[in-house]
């Protein structure tokens, strides 16, 4: 139950017209797609109602979509076109994949959520900046941080376990690989874990190679923290490592078919294995960022915070 608002290049209309169709289970129930052409000065719209009946006893779902050609020239007031043929009493959801910030400005009054992807913005400082700016007013849901998930998810169960909890506060290396578009997504990992366990973030210096050093600060100690770019070919992260001064570490990596997990325990023992169906592809990241639009997310807020600390200044 969700009004998603899209504001589109006329030109890449149609490659965002399937990104839309491959979310599988979670289109929106009304979804109005705004296609920008530069020197427009005339509005036409259509609209498509689709019914789908289920199998068996089941409860068939009407989906509801509004295509709208406008110019450039009519995003200041694009309000006044979305808000009479948006649903009032459902959330409204915006996206704005190719940016126009007028259309986000106009719509920010009748806006829920704001979907974004943190990784499209060649500055990440700048695109982390903006994402913390629109969550004082709206819900963001950030599909570079969605990236993450299924990393922080692996985490997370690697020191479930009673026995490994208290290696969390001695973790002294925290490196993340990504893709070279995608340091947004490397940063907010970092983020995620500073900012879950205390730590206070200081700005990383800039190396060779799209290479990020520096260090996070837990109460008398530092710990090591590198962002690294690699020439995979997705957006996202590629690898993530996290280690303690003793010996333990971790170390998960794309692979076939899922992650390849490596670990070595604090008497050089290591093991290897598969964590299978890791990925979502980007076809399930823009459908869990659908979803998100009616959930919260607590640490997304806290991660950013700490991210944009990580992120050097755009010189």
């Amino acid at each position: 139950m969700l009004n998603l608002v899209v504001v589109v290049d006329r030109s890449w209309k149609g490659e965002i017209a399937n990104r839309l169709e491959r979310v599988g289970r979670y289109h929106a129930s009304r979804t109005i797609l705004c296609a920008v052409e530069p020197g427009r000065t005339a509005i036409d719209a259509r609209v498509v109602m689709s019914y789908e009946e289920p199998p068996g006893d089941g409860v068939g779902v009407i989906l509801e979509q509004v295509e709208i050609d406008l110019g450039e020239v009519h995003l200041a007031n694009l309000e006044s076109v979305i808000d009479p043929i948006r649903a009032a009493e459902i959330p409204t959801m915006i996206w704005c994949p190719h940016g126009h910030s007028e259309a986000i400005s106009s719509l920010l009054p009748i806006t829920d959520v704001i979907l974004l992807d943190s990784d499209i913005e060649p500055e990440p400082t700048v695109a982390l900046e903006r994402a913390a700016e629109l969550l004082e007013s709206v819900y963001v849901v950030d599909l570079a941080w969605l990236r993450t998930t299924p990393w922080r998810e692996r985490l997370a169960a690697t020191f479930d376990p009673p026995v490994r909890r208290e290696l969390l506060w001695q973790i002294g290396v925290i490196a993340a690989r990504h893709q070279a578009t995608s340091t947004a997504s490397a940063a907010l990992l970092a983020g995620w874990l500073a900012s879950r366990l205390n730590w206070e973030p200081t700005c990383l210096e800039p190396h060779a190679r799209g290479e990020l050093r520096g260090v996070a600060h837990a109460g008398d100690r530092d710990v090591e923290v590198q962002l690294d770019s690699s020439d995979q070919l997705v957006p996202g992260l590629t690898g993530v490592t996290v280690a303690v001064p003793d010996g333990w570490s971790l170390a998960l990596d794309r692979a076939s078919g899922g992650l390849c997990a490596r670990r070595r325990s604090e008497d050089g023992t290591e093991s290897t294995w598969k964590v299978l169906g890791a990925s979502r592809g980007e076809g399930g990241i823009l459908g869990e960022g659908v979803r998100q639009a009616l959930l919260r997310d607590p640490t997304y807020g806290p991660a950013l915070s700490c991210a944009r600390a990580f992120c050097p200044v755009p010189s």
